[in-house]
């Protein structure tokens, strides 16, 4: 983390997929993409848990909280959340990172039963660490995924099928 004064601070990057929202994007990223420390249950500690489950589960929560109003006034809305392969399984990331993950997947599939009279699809992708990509975002998000709803797809190259 570089002394910039971000540290503990969430962002959202709109336009992200090019120009200047792309290198806004990527600089935040270099400021701070949160990762526990792989750490088992007993050598993980309370700064750890909190960091990393306020990053990848409360701030979802609390932006699609502030968002679902506006998509159910609109009868229709499409949340893809980002969660990670260690949302599939276990040995992929330290114990905050995996409980958090496993957390998103939760999110992902309560609110896709209770939103879903509403209009509203909400889905994850669980890319690896290693692979990315906006594609399958933009599919899920798509009126193509528009009988989609609750489902965590892997984008993995098949690491969590092993």
């Amino acid at each position: 983390m570089s002394s910039t004064g971000l540290e503990g601070r969430g962002v959202i990057v709109m336009g992200g997929g090019s120009g200047i929202g792309r290198a806004a994007a990527l600089e935040f990223a270099d400021e701070g993409g949160v990762l526990d420390r792989l750490s088992a249950v007993a050598d993980t500690d309370d700064d750890e848990w909190e960091r990393v489950v306020r990053n990848d589960l409360t701030a979802p929560f609390l932006l699609t909280r502030a968002a679902l109003p506006h998509m159910v006034a609109a009868g229709r809305g499409s949340i893809v959340f980002t969660a990670s392969e260690a949302s599939l399984r276990g040995s992929a990331a330290g114990a905050a990172r995996t409980a958090s993950q496993y957390g998103v997947v939760g999110l992902t599939k309560s609110l896709a039963v209770m939103y879903r009279g509403h209009g509203i699809r909400t889905n994850a992708i669980a890319p690896s660490p290693t692979y990315s990509g906006i594609q399958p975002v933009v599919f899920l998000a798509s009126d193509a995924a528009s009988n989609i709803n609750g489902a965590v797809l892997p984008f993995d190259h098949g690491w969590s099928a092993v």
